[in-house]
């Protein structure tokens, strides 16, 4: 009798705490059971909402029996899931199939970065063909190639001259592209070995504001993750005018294998360019990746990647030898620069939850990375017999870990995510040189040779409070560098170091205001390093220089298939010294300030159809010059960059882009002008069976411009005086291209 009781109570209180706002703990996959991640889930009844990490894993509080819980992905449809016993005592796993984008059903506040989520729309309307366009994959940010392809492209975002990455953090699964203090310039950034259509998704984000970003992150980030798995193997070759060649292998490795995915990517490029003296180009990129489940959803992933290239180049070339004859738009002055680098990659990656309220993810990383270059800039400015032929070359080994830990908690009724991180990387330098050349052949004199060993250790803390429709995100990181430079041109050895560390606060507010409407504000301060051999000739004064930075903007759907963003942004740089890597000199910059406005849209007409528009309007000004001799050299101010996209109708695909820069200037009063450019690229392709042929036009209306400007003083072997005008690499010209691919 007394056990007929205790059982009785059990069962009362059973069905207490069944009646009780519980915890549900669930995954969402795709039909080939594959995570999905930012899928948003929603309790119809108390309203709770929650979103998918990584792992497709999600943990929704404050559920009952008999609540629903509404499941949806932009790209993939909905799901309704009514909540019964079973649901509480084991992990719901949801299946959600795959279909076509539908801007519509886009819902703001559901999406957990709806500047991601755009980003998203635009790879799947516009796929990735070339490591170029991933970059122009962000919003305002354009690019220019000045050294025969092989070199690091020229960056151009928020009305900076980024060179090659000072000013932008960029990094791939969680490992750093930027080199610091490197042979041919702060933070330049090789992103070819990246290859494109292992690219699954880019997140991005403007200004100082992101905690988890540290150096070099001002202007902005990009940060690309790579696929877990390919739905299918494919081949392809791609063959052009200037006898360019692609071929590209992505071949699955585990099929029908559940909680593993493998893969392997393989891509071969050629192209002689249109120049007078043909630019021998190729590229090797092979990359692989695994990754496994564990039953927990645990993930760890483990990618290897290797990359060669080598190339002759044309270099910049000034417009009077156009101008005269004496050579074509296309020709040369020194037709022996050019170069040859390579890059080596291991990747692991580890994702688990420690609790259900609690996720850990780590990546760490190895690099061995290799850069000769052959350049010259003045001709023969320096030395009227041999010229000025420079070579930059170093060999490289970076090693590192980043991890984070996300908490969710409440701090009395307010929601509270608070994230926190920890992190290193060293780069090891060996025989970093800068030296005058002959012919790629003869060392004429070292300029500067050394070795160099530079260390970043980070942490961070942001935390996000959750007030209805408005959240509340403050955030505070910590950087600490050592800085070691042996100068091996030095009759005695002296090896020089500094230590800095720099705080850098930040502040973000979130407004939901509707539903399809959100205004936010974003504060906060970041900064970007300097050259090693800055910071120890300088002894360590004003070589972490500060950037202020404050954003004022909204993303909006005033019309159901009409998403619109606008951003009223400002930065504010410190004084800083400047390593000039082609001279070995180091050069004074002031303060300095700009201000603008970012403004995009995206419009869907139909299933099918397509259209989308970025525009940036910037002011850039030195703070410490007078006006009129104040301007910023090559700061764009004014850019534009959209399109019209076609995918997937009746097995077509293709599209229409174009984009716009203004005349900028060249130097700091604007007496010389680096023209502007309108170019309008054209691509078209039909699938039939597992087969796809296609065609791709750059350049269609075959403008004649200049793809990169320097306001450059230089003499040419026949001069009496030296002149300073635009050096410059010129555009492509009509470059038709085709295609045929096969998946199997």
């Amino acid at each position: 009798m007394k056990f007929a009781n205790l059982a009785t109570l059990f069962a009362v209180l059973g069905g207490i705490a069944m009646t009780q706002a519980q915890q549900i703990k669930g995954k969402i996959t795709d039909m080939q059971n594959q995570p999905l991640e930012t899928a948003y889930v929603y309790n119809l009844n108390s309203k709770s909402h929650a979103h998918t990490s990584e792992n497709g894993v999600f943990i929704i509080e404050n559920n009952q029996v008999g609540d629903s819980l509404k499941i949806g992905l932009l790209g993939y449809g909905t799901k309704i899931i009514a909540l019964n016993d079973s649901n509480f005592r084991q992990t719901i796993t949801t299946m959600l199939e795959e279909k076509a984008f539908q801007l519509d059903e886009m819902v703001l506040t559901e999406e957990l970065n709806p500047v991601s989520t755009i980003s998203r729309l635009d790879l799947n309307t516009n796929p990735l063909n070339s490591s170029q366009e991933a970059l122009r994959k962000i919003p305002g940010l354009i690019i220019g190639q000045h050294a025969g392809g092989g070199k690091a492209e020229q960056i151009f975002l928020r009305g900076f001259d980024i060179d090659h990455g000072t000013d932008i953090s960029i990094s791939v699964d969680g490992m750093p592209v930027n080199m610091v203090s490197h042979a041919h310039g702060q933070g330049y950034s090789d992103l070819h070995f990246l290859i494109p259509e292992t690219v699954n998704k880019v997140d991005f984000g403007k200004g100082p504001y992101d905690a988890k970003h540290g150096n070099f992150a001002t202007a902005g980030y990009v940060d690309f993750s790579t696929r877990d798995f390919l739905k299918e193997s494919s081949i392809s070759v791609t063959a052009g005018q200037f006898n360019s060649l692609r071929t590209l292998g992505l071949f699955n490795l585990l099929e029908n294998t559940k909680h593993q995915n493998a893969y392997i990517a393989a891509e071969y490029l050629a192209n002689d360019g249109p120049y007078d003296s043909p630019q021998n180009f190729d590229r090797i990129n092979i990359f692989g990746k695994y990754v496994t489940f564990s039953p927990n959803n645990d993930k760890l992933s483990v990618s290897a990647s290797h990359f060669t290239s080598r190339w002759d180049a044309s270099g910049q070339i000034p417009q009077r030898a156009v101008d005269n004859g004496s050579i074509t738009r296309f020709g040369a002055i020194d037709a022996t620069e050019g170069g040859e680098t390579k890059r080596t990659n291991l990747n692991v990656e580890f994702n688990k939850y420690i609790a259900n309220n609690t996720k850990f993810k780590t990546n760490a990383f190895y690099s061995h990375y290799a850069f000769e270059l052959y350049s010259n800039f003045t001709f023969f400015l320096e030395d009227p017999i041999n010229g000025d032929q420079i070579k930059q070359k170093e060999d490289r080994q970076i090693l590192g870990l980043n991890t984070s830990i996300v908490h969710d908690t409440n701090l009395g009724n307010t929601p509270l995510t608070l994230t926190s991180g920890l992190g290193f990387r060293n780069d090891r330098v060996e025989d970093i040189e800068l030296s005058h050349t002959l012919d790629r052949r003869t060392i004429l004199q070292n300029i500067q040779l050394g070795d160099l060993n530079e260390t970043n250790v980070n942490a961070f803390v942001n935390a996000e409070f959750e007030l209805g429709r408005f959240r509340i995100a403050p955030a505070l990181r910590l950087d600490y560098f050592k800085f070691l430079y042996t100068d091996k041109l030095q009759t005695k050895y002296q090896n020089l170091s500094e230590t800095k560390t720099i705080v850098s606060p930040k502040l973000n507010f979130y407004w939901d205001v509707k539903d399809n409407y959100q205004v936010f504000l974003k504060s906060g301060i970041g900064f970007h390093s300097n050259d090693t051999r800055v910071v120890v000739s300088n002894q360590g004064k004003d070589i972490l220089p500060r950037a202020y930075g404050l954003d004022l903007g909204d993303i909006w759907k005033p019309l159901p298939n009409l998403v619109v963003n606008t951003t009223l942004w400002y930065l504010f740089l410190e004084q800083e010294f400047v390593y000039v890597g082609d001279a070995g000199i180091v050069e004074p910059s002031g303060k300095t300030e700009r201000y603008g406005l970012d403004f995009g849209f995206r419009y869907q007409f139909n299933e099918w159809l397509f259209l989308d528009t970025d525009m940036t309007l910037t002011h850039a000004r030195s703070t410490e010059d007078i006006k009129g001799q104040n301007y910023i050299p090559l700061a764009p101010d004014f850019t534009m960059a959209g399109g019209l996209s076609l995918n997937d109708w009746k097995g077509f695909s293709g599209g229409l882009r174009y984009r716009f820069v203004d005349d900028r200037p060249a130097n700091e009063d604007n007496t010389i002008v680096a023209g502007g450019y309108f170019i309008t690229d054209f691509n078209a392709n039909y699938s039939f069976d597992n087969v796809t042929i296609g065609f791709a036009i750059e350049n269609l209306f075959d403008v004649a411009w200049n793809e990169t400007q320097f306001a450059t003083e230089s003499r040419l072997q026949n001069e009496a005086q030296a002149v300073e005008e635009i050096h410059f690499t010129p555009g492509t010209p009509f470059f038709i291209k085709g295609t045929i691919a096969y998946k199997f």
